[in-house]
C-alpha cells in the first residue's frame, strides 16, 4: 500500500495556462483569459484554447511514485480516421521519462462539414508514473495537447512543492494548428516545445487550432501576459478561412503589433509567416476537408486569378509581413522577422511531407522546432540572452 499524499491542483503547480477555472470535478486551464473568453461566439476556438497545449503541472518533490486524477474530454470527426489517445508526458529534471494515457473522459463530436459539436459525458481516469527516480526532483507532467483536461487531483508517495524560478526566460507564442500541435505524436513533441527546450526557456504556448486570426483579444492576451520573448506565426488561417482580403490584413497586422506593444514595448518581438504548404502558395481559400480518399486530407476552393481582387495566399501574406516588419523595424529594433520557409520548406515537404496536405506530423514537428531555435536562440537571433 502506498501512503499517498494528496495536493490541490491549482495555479501554483501550474505552467503554461494564462487562466484557471474552477469546474465540478476540479480545475479547467485556459489558455486565454476569461476578459477574451467573453469575446467570441466560436465554439471551436472555445474548444482549441481549453486544450492545454504547452500546459504542464509543474511541482519539486522527492516522490518515486505520482497520481494524476483527470477528466479528459476527447474530440473525434465522423469521417475521419480516429484521432488518437492523449498522451501525458513524465518529464523529470528536463528529460522525457514516462509516458502514458488516460481511459475514459467525455466524448465531443465535431462535424467539420458544419461545425456542430456534440458531448457525450464519461468517466474520469488517472494518469499513473511509477520507478521516478529517488532524491529530490523538477517534475512536469505535460497535458495531452489536443484533449480538453479537467485536473482533479494530484497524488504523490513523498511531499510536493511548487516548482520555483528557475532563471528561466518565458517566450509567449502565439500561431495556428501547426504551433498548436496538429499532428505531432505528444505534447513534448510540438514543435514550440521543442524549441523552447533546446532554448532553455519557459513556454506559453498560444498556437490556437484553426484560429490564428489576428483576433484582436489575442493581441491584448499577448500584451497583458509576462513574457520576456513573444513570437506570433501568422498567415495560414487568414488564408483557409479565406477571413479577409489585403486591404483589411495590413492595418490588420499593423494593428496587432501595435496593441503588444502597448505593454511589451521592448521585448523582443519575432514575426513568423507560413512554413510551406503546397495547396495555399498560390491558391486562396476557403479550405475543404477531403475525405475521398483513404484518409483525410485538405484542399483549397479558391482561384489562383482571385489574387488580382485583394485575395490572399501564403506568397501574398509572408510579401507583406517582409515588408510590414521591415517598415516597423525602423523605429523598433526589437521588432524581428522569420520567413517560416526556413523551418520548413521544398526540400522538407519532399523528404517529410505533409500527411493530410495541411499539417506536419512529429518528425517534422521536431525539425521546425529545431530550426526555430537555431535562427531565434543562436548568439545573433531574435531571442540571443545578450538582446534582452
Amino acid at each position: 500500500m502506498t501512503d499517498w499524499i494528496t495536493t490541490p491542483v491549482d495555479a501554483r503547480v501550474l505552467r503554461g495556462a494564462l487562466d484557471v477555472e474552477a469546474t465540478e470535478h476540479g480545475v479547467l486551464p485556459h489558455r486565454l483569459p476569461a476578459r477574451a473568453r467573453r469575446q467570441f461566439p466560436d465554439g471551436y476556438l472555445a474548444m482549441v484554447e481549453a486544450q492545454p497545449s504547452g500546459v504542464r503541472v509543474a511541482f519539486r518533490t522527492g516522490a518515486t511514485a505520482v497520481e494524476l486524477d483527470v477528466l479528459p474530454t476527447k474530440t473525434v470527426y465522423p469521417g475521419a480516421p480516429a484521432t488518437p489517445e492523449g498522451l501525458y508526458d513524465l518529464v523529470v529534471d528536463g528529460r522525457l521519462t514516462g509516458r502514458t494515457t488516460v481511459t475514459g473522459g467525455n466524448v465531443r463530436t465535431v462535424d467539420m462539414t458544419t461545425g456542430s459539436m456534440a458531448t457525450t459525458p464519461g468517466p474520469p481516469g488517472t494518469a499513473r508514473f511509477s520507478g521516478l527516480p529517488a532524491g529530490v526532483k523538477d517534475v512536469e507532467i505535460w497535458l495531452p495537447h489536443r484533449e480538453t483536461v479537467e485536473l482533479i487531483a494530484l497524488r504523490t508517495d513523498a511531499p510536493v512543492e511548487p516548482l520555483p524560478d528557475r532563471g528561466r526566460r518565458v517566450w509567449l507564442h502565439h500561431g495556428s494548428s501547426i504551433s498548436h500541435g496538429s499532428n505531432a505524436a505528444g505534447p513534448t513533441e510540438i514543435w514550440p516545445a521543442v524549441a523552447a527546450a533546446r532554448g532553455g526557456v519557459e513556454l506559453v504556448n498560444l498556437g490556437l487550432g484553426g484560429n490564428a486570426l489576428l483576433d484582436p483579444f489575442v493581441a491584448r492576451a499577448l500584451r497583458d501576459t509576462p513574457a520576456d520573448l513573444i513570437s506570433i506565426k501568422i498567415g495560414i488561417n487568414l488564408v483557409n478561412t479565406d477571413l479577409m482580403r489585403l486591404r483589411a490584413f495590413v492595418p490588420a497586422v499593423h494593428g496587432f503589433l501595435d496593441t503588444i506593444r502597448e505593454g511589451r514595448p521592448e521585448v523582443p518581438l519575432l514575426v513568423v509567416s507560413p512554413i510551406l504548404c503546397p495547396i495555399q502558395e498560390d491558391t486562396p481559400g476557403p479550405l475543404a476537408p477531403d475525405f475521398s480518399g483513404r484518409q483525410l486530407s485538405f484542399r483549397a476552393l479558391g482561384d489562383p486569378a482571385e489574387r488580382a481582387l485583394g485575395k490572399l495566399t501564403l506568397n501574398v501574406i509572408r510579401e507583406e509581413l517582409a515588408r510590414i516588419t521591415a517598415q516597423r523595424a525602423a523605429e523598433d529594433p526589437n521588432l524581428h522577422y522569420l520567413d517560416g520557409r526556413t523551418l520548413y520548406g521544398e526540400a522538407d515537404f519532399a523528404e517529410l511531407p505533409l500527411p493530410d496536405a495541411l499539417h506536419p506530423d512529429t518528425a517534422a514537428h521536431r525539425r521546425i522546432g529545431e530550426r526555430f531555435a537555431e535562427h531565434a536562440f543562436h548568439a545573433k537571433g531574435a531571442f540571443a540572452a545578450d538582446n534582452d
